[in-house]
């Protein structure tokens, strides 16, 4: 009730809290303060209970397991976000589009960050405003030079250690970390070799609902479900036509203004051609 009659509301988006002290953490998002500090990277963290999951990536612990595909989580919040790809059915239908949802919380969210035009996090280089810090944070990485992660073979530095490891595995064939044990095939990142194991086995645990047609992984699922909507969120800088997905409505912004655009450039350019 708290929710609906807005008794906790946040002054700066307009969300409504359960309680008071659900406020003063959601106000945190707002004033960047992060008090929690993880002791063996040093990476904080807003709430208390955000640092508690992020040690376990740190021991490695798993404990949130599906009882149906087997695959473990280490923050519950990712655990029953999984598990609603094995319900059936979707009854919570947003009014202004064709999209349904399997609980409200979904679909309030995707009120708020689709069709609302509250977005109070504001890029002071730019001006583009983004509904959540963490898109704000993702996006202001464009605007810095800095470049503080270096190769080791080549002159080469990036912004983020991410793109190294990438760097390393495409240009230099180095990084041997993660690799398949089937196909040998080398990967940056562990989950991505886990991902890729799946097609060796042939698991395909998320299943649409309109056709039931089976992937391998939530992504994958969620760019085929547009395929089943009317909707189309991006739109061309250029002429104003509208598209289902970012990489379409890349790939036609480049025909559309006869340049390419670079890698970071695509980014900002559909963060800023989102309806």
């Amino acid at each position: 009730m708290n929710i609906h009659t807005g008794k906790y509301k946040c002054t700066e988006c307009g969300r409504c809290c359960v309680s008071g002290s659900e406020l003063a953490i959601h106000g945190r998002s707002h004033s960047g303060e992060r008090p929690f500090v993880c002791t063996v990277c040093g990476k904080r963290f807003s709430k208390s209970r955000s640092l508690a999951e992020h040690d376990r990536t740190h021991r490695g612990e798993k404990p949130y397991k599906c009882g149906v595909c087997d695959k473990a989580f280490t923050r519950s919040s990712e655990f029953y976000n999984h598990i609603k790809i094995h319900t059936e059915g979707k009854p919570y239908k947003c009014s202004l589009c064709d999209k349904s949802f399997k609980v409200p919380r979904s679909l309030s969210k995707h009120k708020r960050f689709t069709h609302s035009d509250i977005r109070p996090h504001l890029c002071h280089v730019c001006g583009t405003q983004f509904t959540t810090n963490r898109d704000l944070k993702r996006h202001v990485n464009i605007h810095s030079d800095a470049k503080t992660y270096s190769c080791r073979h080549c002159s080469d530095y990036f912004r983020t250690s991410a793109r190294l490891q990438q760097h390393l595995l495409t240009s230099h064939d180095d990084d041997t970390r993660f690799s398949c044990h089937v196909c040998y095939k080398k990967f940056n990142r562990s989950e991505h070799v886990k991902i890729h194991l799946l097609r060796h086995q042939g698991v395909k645990p998320y299943v649409c609902n309109e056709c039931q047609k089976r992937f391998c992984t939530a992504p994958e699922l969620k760019r085929h479900q547009a395929v089943h909507s009317d909707f189309r969120q991006f739109s061309c800088d250029k002429c104003g036509k509208c598209f289902k997905s970012k990489s379409v409505v890349v790939r036609h912004f480049e025909r559309c203004s006869g340049s390419r655009l670079s890698s970071r450039w695509k980014s900002l350019h559909c963060e800023m051609s989102q309806t």
